[in-house]
């Protein structure tokens, strides 16, 4: 297993990963599959915004799982901020990639001087949770009903994590 720097050759395995998670779980509060045009903005946003995409690749060269993070809110103020994603392919649960991907994507966080990291977490996602816990994020809120899939209505808590970076933060 390797960490890598993912780009438009790993778009269709990020894309077969975040379409099962949409079409089996409520990780995300999509309806519809993505589309290779969807990943095509999706990159150029993450490139355009200097937001890092990394991930682990097998031995045999296969993506195993995923990791980056984003814009929390389009307001100025919030430029420390980013809303992070981590995602593993369902045939690589359990041999510790999440853990390695946000571990890697903490540390790159605090290269770019960002204060605090967001998960945005279903709130019956208990695997999920404990995961961000046992990393250092904290619950700090809850959004009852906020979304619905499946037939019914889903809270979702918002986990953070505070960055000792940067060391001289600027308005503006």
């Amino acid at each position: 297993m390797e960490i890598i720097t993912c780009d438009l050759r790993h778009s269709t395995a990020i894309l077969a990963i975040l379409n099962e998670a949409i079409a089996t779980s409520t990780a995300l509060y999509d309806y519809q599959p993505r589309t290779p045009e969807m990943m095509d903005a999706w990159y150029a946003a993450k490139e355009a915004g200097r937001y890092p995409v990394i991930g682990v690749e097998s031995d045999a060269g296969e993506l195993m799982g995923f990791a980056t993070y984003g814009s929390f809110r389009a307001w100025p103020a919030y430029k420390y901020t980013v809303e992070h994603s981590v995602y593993v392919d369902s045939k690589f649960r359990g041999m510790g990639i999440a853990r390695l991907l946000m571990e890697r994507l903490i540390g790159l966080a605090r290269g770019q001087d960002l204060h605090t990291m967001i998960g945005v977490i279903d709130a019956e996602n208990a695997a999920s949770i404990a995961f961000h816990q046992s990393l250092g994020f904290t619950r700090c809120g809850t959004l009852q009903q906020a979304g619905f899939k499946f037939g019914r209505w889903l809270d979702v808590e918002f986990h953070q994590l505070i960055l000792p970076t940067p060391a001289h933060p600027e308005d503006g």
